[in-house]
Parts: structure tokens; sequence; C-alpha cells
């Protein structure tokens, strides 16, 4: 199977493979890898992560209404 690298994809191979310090193929392969994943997966299930992570913070027991954010703030 072959696959034409236009000027564009091969600079933004390029830019992927020196900020990931990986040849252009890996950069490529990355890439790709990246983009399936991302559209794969349902929006709920790639935020689940960072909603167990919010979780799992303590309460800190503090009412966040108007008045803590104004006091937060410096406003009366």
């Amino acid at each position: 199977m072959s696959l034409t690298i236009d000027d564009e994809i091969d600079r933004l191979a390029e830019r992927l493979a020196s900020v990931a310090r990986v040849d252009k193929e890996e950069a490529v392969r990355m890439a790709l890898a990246h983009e399936l994943q991302r559209r794969e997966g349902s929006l709920a299930e790639r935020i689940k992560p960072i909603q167990d992570a919010f979780a799992a913070w303590p309460k800190t027991g503090l009412k966040t209404d108007k008045a803590f954010y104004d006091a937060l703030s410096g406003e009366p």
C-alpha cells in the first residue's frame, strides 16, 4: 500500500517528530493512533478518568455560592 505525503504533511510529521524525539514514520504512526483513539471513544468514556480524579479530591465543606466567589475576588 502506498501513501502520498505532500509538503504540508511532511512538515507536520517533521514538527511532531522533533517535539516527540522520534523519526517521522513513528510520528505519523503516533498521530494516526491518537486520532483513531480520540474518535473511537465516546465523550463519556474519554472524560471518565477526569471525573474520577475530581471525585477523589477531598470535600472542603465550603459552600460555593456567589458570596464565596465574591469573597475570593475581593468584591463586597
